[in-house]
């Protein structure tokens, strides 16, 4: 069976689930700060997306001067919105980055800050929105909760959630099996291979995320699409255009000769490139473009692939200026800029300022009350973030002023980072000093000034110390529902 036919299978018959009207009850814990105001009635019910690319790095595209890869429908998205050149992941590896961005937590506070799962009581966007009447639907990479697991997306927040639950399982593109609501969907023909087999799993992924579009199109959704492209064990459809592009291209990109990880991380990019084209066209096609709001980013720090002598930063350079020749410093798995830096876009034809660029400082935490402002929804009282719809739609629009952070907070069980206003600190190893960095004229974080500024050195280890709290994991439930070996069985 050909691929095409497989695909078409497997994703007939999909069902939305009826939405409920409860809030939960866990959005009613304390916090000192109030609800942000919601947008007028006015504005009506806005659809959302949500696109997250895996590992994508600040300079992978082509509006950002990049002298390979082109993103011309990343390029419009920029130009027909936002663009922010400094609003931040909330985490420098994949999993605590989604946890801080579904729950609204940093990594101070929220469940997941490692290897884990969300407890059965953390409230997601999903949740506010769903609470809300939206349709709620997430297709790729969740992370946060395998089957059996308190974690599972359909326990918070979403309808349906098909593609990988486990970040390992979801770094192949040709695996035996995907899953949809903690149920395993068998793709029939693929062997385990890493690189290679019949069917690939983000074309259904990719499918699914437009189908769940057409089937909401009458009414408000909030489609959260967590792709795993660029990242993981490079292999996609041979006869895809970007393939096809970037084949025979020859170059110097590995010390192992032969080698062509480079050429389809490049094609990788062009594919999800051409596919968020196709949901800006379907969006034109439905006719509701107008009332959806596109948020689009990476979701940690880019990493350094394919370097050698010659290509230093990584033959694709991700973190490296291609104008200025600065480069943010380190990358995915640590603190530096370059682990937390990352492409961030929203588009809101009509509400959203076409082709504007803000420098305004923020953080995957943001998200949950910015959104929940947008569509009228109740987010959690303890998150950590703040709405930045003053940004996006202008004050007046907004009815205030855009609030600014005290600080921003990252942790891991190695490391500690902070950054207020231009001020970064960051302590890169369990127990080494705090380093201090002033960004506003040292990007690349080379001149530790702290010896200098030992007052904002005290004044940030206090924040650090009030931003900690203990981890408090989820719990497995079923572990018979654990599924096991997942490139291979």
């Amino acid at each position: 069976m050909k691929q095409l036919d497989i695909l078409k299978a497997i994703c007939i018959g999909t069902a939305i689930i009826t939405l409920t009207n409860s809030v939960s009850a866990a959005t009613n814990t304390s916090t000192d700060r109030p609800n942000p105001p919601r947008l007028p009635a006015e504005a009506g019910r806005v659809n959302i997306i949500y696109i997250l690319l895996d590992e994508w790095g600040y300079f992978e595209w082509s509006k950002m001067g990049h002298p390979i890869l082109e993103t011309p429908n990343i390029d419009q998205l920029a130009s027909e919105g936002m663009r922010f050149t400094q609003f931040l992941a909330g985490a420098n590896v994949c999993a605590p980055t989604r946890s801080t961005l579904m729950t609204g937590q940093h990594t101070g506070h929220t469940t997941v800050r490692g290897p884990g799962c969300l407890r059965a009581d953390d409230v997601t966007i999903a949740n506010n929105l769903k609470d809300a009447g939206y349709a709620t639907g997430g297709f790729g990479k969740w992370g946060l909760g395998e089957p059996g697991t308190t974690g599972v997306p359909e326990k918070h927040g979403f309808d349906t959630f098909f593609g990988y639950y486990n970040q390992k399982h979801a770094h192949t593109y040709y695996p035996n099996y995907l899953i949809r609501n903690s149920k395993k969907v068998p793709l029939e023909g693929n062997t385990g291979n890493l690189l290679t087999g019949e069917i690939n799993s983000h074309d259904l992924i990719y499918a699914d995320s437009l189908r769940f579009i057409r089937e909401n199109e009458d009414r408000p959704f909030f489609a959260y699409l967590p792709w795993t492209p660029p990242h993981g064990h490079w292999g996609m459809p041979l006869d895809d255009p970007a393939w096809q592009k970037y084949k025979d291209k020859q170059w110097d990109s590995s010390n192992q000769k032969g080698k062509q990880d480079a050429q389809m991380y490049a094609a990788m990019v062009e594919m999800v490139d051409r596919q968020i084209g196709d949901i800006m066209a379907l969006l034109k096609e439905l006719e509701i473009d107008h009332n959806t709001i596109i948020f689009l980013s990476g979701d940690n720090g880019g990493r350094p692939y394919f370097a050698n002598e010659k290509h230093p930063h990584g033959f694709l350079a991700p973190n490296l200026n291609p104008k200025t020749g600065e480069r943010f410093r380190g990358g995915k798995g640590n603190f530096y800029e370059g682990g937390v830096r990352v492409p961030f876009i929203v588009r809101w034809p009509g509400r959203i300022e076409a082709g504007s660029v803000s420098d305004y400082l923020g953080y995957f935490p943001d998200i949950m009350p910015t959104i929940a402002e947008i569509a009228g929804a109740i987010p959690r009282k303890d998150s950590d973030g703040i709405s930045i719809v003053p940004t996006l739609l202008g004050a007046e629009k907004a009815g205030r002023e855009q609030e600014q952070h005290k600080y921003l907070y990252w942790e891991n069980k190695n490391s500690i980072a902070l950054r207020m206003k231009n001020w970064k600190t960051i302590s890169p190893e369990k127990g080494a000093p705090f380093e201090l960095y002033d960004l506003s004229r040292d990007i690349e974080e080379l001149n530790d000034v702290a010896a200098q500024h030992p007052e904002i050195i005290e004044k940030m280890k206090r924040y650090a110390k009030e931003a900690h709290t203990p981890v408090l994991l989820g719990k497995v439930l079923d572990a018979s529902l654990g599924f096991k070996g997942h490139n291979r069985n």
